[in-house]
């Protein structure tokens, strides 16, 4: 099923599940759309759950009124911006809708949003909207502020992005980057950051920087050791660059090395390669198929059918999909993928996922006005550029697939897992833990800024979502995934993707023969375990980690 968000004036996103990630530099960390008409409502007296047993006050600031417990329809605050941009929105033609307004009008907005849209709606203080100074402080507020049973944030999802770089990057998977991906092993002192991959044809693959090689320096500050307020926050903006066109110095030792080389490094608009490599391995027991894929950006469409064709042509009988640094993307491409995974007999007439609103609209998409209704397995392209909308994806129809993970592995990566046991194909798990996100939502513009708040939850054809704390890689008893193959093991950085002696792929292919685990587990930190103090975090990002319904 294809949704098309409906956000305010025109502005027309896709829905997004999110990963939990981390805001840059020192603070903790802080993980759309809204139409004109759905779901206004207006409870029946105080504050909401969680708020003060004071009695509440009406206030008003700059003509807008706030009244504890009233919610207006959040399409009354639309568009009344602090600063409005001028000029044509690129993806309507249109012009931007912004008015002048107030940051008290744009919270005004938030508030109501969150009121009829949050899945957690009333576990969320109601707050006076004209208290607060900035939108990002306030939006820090709109959520609920409960744990989950290990004591992790229920809400680590909850985060914003310009939406002109939001719009850039999820049309064209054009990000701002070295071509180069960072692993955090250790995020403060003493510090482990190892580069988990070089993007193909990039400026940093053809100066030499490899992966498993350890940053040791960023604008000679040293990486491992450094605990100071600015120098981590320079290691934060050399490793994470934000804007096209920064260079920065970086001192990496290469696997094996005693000393390190100096890299001066351009962060650039980048194409990503969603799936960079391909390839089948012959094996004692058959041919096996090996998938890096990446991101689940529009190009994916092609880049996957493509694979698909080539492994199918390579007679492979199974295959090792590696997504242990896919955080997601959009939902149909993984939808797609199951597809064409399990093939036209596992899934003919089955449920690929069915999404769950709050309480407040139990039967209706609250944007679309759509039933909400499940999403069967898709068998043609859905048309995202490269490929005309309707053509017959091919298929390898297996019945088993080994999946390579770590804790970047989120969202949209996960559905597949989940997908995939829901219709009973064997998913063999091999790495680390997941990152644990059966939630999503739609991201919404509002005066140039794309708000990410969760809405929904998705389930599998037999109804299991509860993967919060994520899928893991080892057996385990109880519930639904009682005793699910797999092995927990570490990422192997002395080894490049795809060779069959990197340790996970090597433990796949150990446990497809017969062979035991290896005696080894994953180590990496999982996104929200973060120590806390001068580390650092990878910067929030409205791709990787999420899951997208168009």
């Amino acid at each position: 099923m294809a949704l098309l968000t409906v956000v305010p004036a025109g502005f027309r996103q896709p829905i997004i599940r999110c990963v939990a990630l981390l805001a840059v530099a020192l603070g903790v960390a802080s993980c759309g759309g809204g139409g004109g008409s759905a779901g206004a409502g207006t409870s029946s007296g105080g504050a909401t759950s969680g708020s003060s047993t004071t009695t509440p006050v009406s206030t008003t600031t700059a003509g807008i009124t706030y009244t504890p417990g009233n919610f207006l329809p959040y399409s009354t605050f639309a568009s009344q911006c602090a600063a409005p941009r001028t000029g044509i929105n690129p993806q309507t033609t249109l012009a931007w809708p912004d008015r002048q307004g107030s940051v008290t009008a744009e919270n005004h907005w938030l508030r109501a949003w969150t009121h009829d849209l949050y899945l957690w709606f009333d576990e969320v203080q109601d707050r006076d909207p004209g208290q607060t100074t900035t939108t990002a402080a306030f939006f820090d507020l709109q959520k609920t502020t409960t744990l989950t049973a290990t004591g992790q944030a229920k809400d680590r999802f909850h985060f914003t992005y310009p939406t002109a770089d939001w719009v850039a990057l999820s049309q064209s998977g054009v990000d701002v980057s070295y071509g180069v991906d960072f692993a955090v092993l250790a995020s403060t002192p003493p510090r482990r950051i190892v580069v988990s991959a070089v993007e193909p044809g990039s400026m940093a693959e053809a100066m030499g920087v490899m992966r498993g090689a350890e940053v040791v320096f960023v604008d000679a500050v040293d990486a491992v050791n450094d605990n100071t307020a600015t120098g981590v926050a320079t290691l934060n903006a050399g490793i994470f660059p934000s804007k096209a066109g920064e260079s920065h110095a970086l001192s990496l030792r290469a696997p094996g090395a005693a000393g390190s080389t100096t890299f001066t490094l351009r962060a650039d608009a980048l194409v990503r390669n969603p799936v960079p490599l391909v390839r089948s391995v012959d094996t004692p027991t058959g041919r096996v198929g090996y998938l890096l894929f990446k991101d689940h950006v529009a190009t994916a469409e092609k880049a996957l059918v493509d694979a698909v064709n080539q492994l199918k042509a390579a007679a492979v009988q199974d295959l090792v999909l590696d997504i242990r640094y896919n955080g997601g993307g959009y939902l149909d491409i993984a939808n797609e993928l199951a597809y064409m995974i399990a093939g036209p007999s596992r899934t003919a007439g089955r449920t690929f996922e069915r999404i769950q609103f709050n309480s407040r609209h139990p039967s209706t998409d609250p944007v679309t006005g759509k039933p909400i209704a499940p999403d069967p397995f898709l068998s043609t392209t859905q048309g995202f550029g490269q490929l005309a909308a309707g053509q017959t994806l091919p298929s390898l129809g297996l019945a088993r697939v080994y999946m390579l993970t770590s804790a970047d592995t989120c969202s949209a990566s996960e559905s597949i897992i989940n997908s995939l046991r829901g219709i009973g194909v064997e998913v063999v798990q091999i790495g680390a833990t997941t990152c644990g996100k059966p939630y999503g939502f739609y991201p919404t513009d509002n005066c140039g800024t794309t708000y990410f708040s969760i809405q929904f939850r998705g389930v599998n054809d037999l109804g299991f979502g509860d993967y919060v704390e994520g899928f893991s890689a080892t057996r385990r008893t109880g519930a639904a995934q009682a005793n699910l193959p797999g092995c927990g093991v570490a990422d192997d950085f002395s080894h490049a993707l795809g060779d069959v002696a990197e340790g996970q792929f090597a433990a796949a292919l150990n446990q497809r023969s017969g062979g035991a685990c290896p005696a080894v587990t994953a180590t990496a930190q999982a996104p929200g375990s973060f120590d806390a103090g001068f580390a650092v975090r990878p910067p929030p990002s409205p791709w990787r980690g999420n899951r997208i319904l168009r």
